[in-house]
């Protein structure tokens, strides 16, 4: 948090918005505000992406895509941060797309980098521990 107190005026009906909005997702006001506001920088200093829920929470997505920032760097770094190894991967999204991915990288690599290792956990023995469920029984013989 900053240091320093700002006072804001907001529009009423922009503050309501940003109450229902805190209301949907179970966030005060300020907490909702504070959120929003973050994505808004976020996307203005890198165009393309867009923000949406997951089950981890809030996640950089490139835009028209569905895919997440993530996912594209994971990809990248598999090809040795080749490009053209991406463009490969990815033959369906524009290269506006791509660099738009790896233009939200390069301003937020700590976010990226912190899921990246999350996924980098999943091993086969973590799966099966934690979420047997997804592990198919043997059939008897």
């Amino acid at each position: 948090m900053g240091a320093n107190a700002r006072g804001l005026r907001i529009p009423v009906e922009l503050e309501r918005e940003i109450e229902r909005e805190g209301a949907t997702r179970g966030q005060s006001w300020s907490a909702a505000a504070l959120e929003l506001l973050e994505e808004a920088v976020r996307m203005r200093r890198a165009p393309g992406i867009m923000f949406g829920d997951g089950s981890v929470g809030r996640r950089a997505l490139v835009s028209g895509t569905g895919l997440d920032v993530w996912e594209i760097i994971a990809t990248w770094h598999a090809a040795d941060r080749d490009y053209n190894q991406l463009k490969l991967a990815y033959p369906w999204l524009s290269e506006v797309q791509l660099r738009a991915a790896l233009g939200y990288y390069q301003l937020y690599p700590r976010e990226i980098d912190v899921r990246l290792e999350e996924e980098r956990s999943w091993t086969p023995e973590r799966v099966r521990r934690e979420l047997p469920f997804t592990t198919p029984r043997r059939r008897p013989s």
